[in-house]
């Protein structure tokens, strides 16, 4: 660890010691480093599948793109389900949690890695859906990918509800489909009553889910930047680390432990 570096992160640890209601919003940057790819890098997702195969309007009318949908998400072929599994920035927010200090992660991510480090689901926003549940579109009712993936394992190519035989879709947003207007209007709320925000991993360029950490800094609170690239945001942080999120993460709550 650089000496700049480690500077930063104490200064992270403070910040994370004098709060007592920190929001953390996290991007594709936080799982890369579980080795999910992100979308638009190269080498990210956007370059194994064209885009345009995932807008809502084609999973709806076009029973090949369904097709093709259930296969890639549900083989591994989008986004990695097996061999995966939360880093050390994901523990993090965990134990912010346990330590009481942590109102809620709001995160861009769909794989489910929050609630696998041990976050409670019902703090953890999922602003772009989820890709770890289906729901109906008819009915309502919620399917894990694990029961679809032993379907998919027995013949099945596009799953339906088998509550009403619906068509299922996967809880993620979709391209043409608006975001979640309840998770964005609480996401926001809790930006705005926190004393803390710190960003992982995020560009800050998709909207309006980039617009939460803005809320957070026109409310006052503090706000720390911890991504590869630069962004929009960071002449506005207190701290801005562009390290891994891993190491600086766990660099910092080894800070913390010692200093509660």
């Amino acid at each position: 660890m650089s000496s700049s570096f480690g500077v930063l992160v104490e200064k992270l640890a403070e910040l994370i010691v004098d709060s007592n209601k920190i929001v953390i919003f996290t991007g594709a940057g936080v799982s890369t480093e579980s080795g999910i790819p992100d979308f638009r890098s190269p080498g990210g997702i956007w370059e194994k599948h064209d885009p345009e195969m995932f807008t809502l309007q084609r999973f709806l009318n076009d029973i090949d793109a369904r097709k093709m949908h259930w296969k890639a998400l549900l083989q591994d072929d989008f986004i990695p389900h097996t061999g995966t599994s939360p880093n050390a920035a994901h523990y993090a927010g965990a134990e912010l949690e346990r330590m009481g200090k942590l109102d809620c992660i709001v995160t861009q991510n769909v794989d489910g890695l929050h609630e696998e480090a041990g976050n409670s689901p019902e703090l953890v926003f999922h602003v772009h859906g989820t890709l770890e549940r289906a729901i109906c579109l008819k009915c309502g009712n919620y399917y894990s990918m694990d029961e679809l993936r032993e379907w998919m394992g027995q013949g099945t190519e596009i799953p339906e509800c088998g509550k009403c035989g619906g068509l299922l879709k996967p809880d993620a947003v979709f391209f043409g489909e608006a975001l979640p207007e309840k998770v964005l209007s609480e996401s926001q709320q809790r930006a705005q009553n926190c004393d803390l925000c710190i960003v992982i991993g995020s560009s800050l360029v998709v909207y309006p889910a980039a617009l939460i950490p803005r809320y957070a800094v026109q409310s006052g609170a503090k706000i720390v930047i911890i991504n590869r690239d630069r962004t929009d945001l960071d002449s506005h942080a207190d701290v801005c680390i562009h390290e891994s999120a891993g190491e600086t993460m766990s660099g910092a709550m080894e800070i913390v432990r010692k200093k509660l």
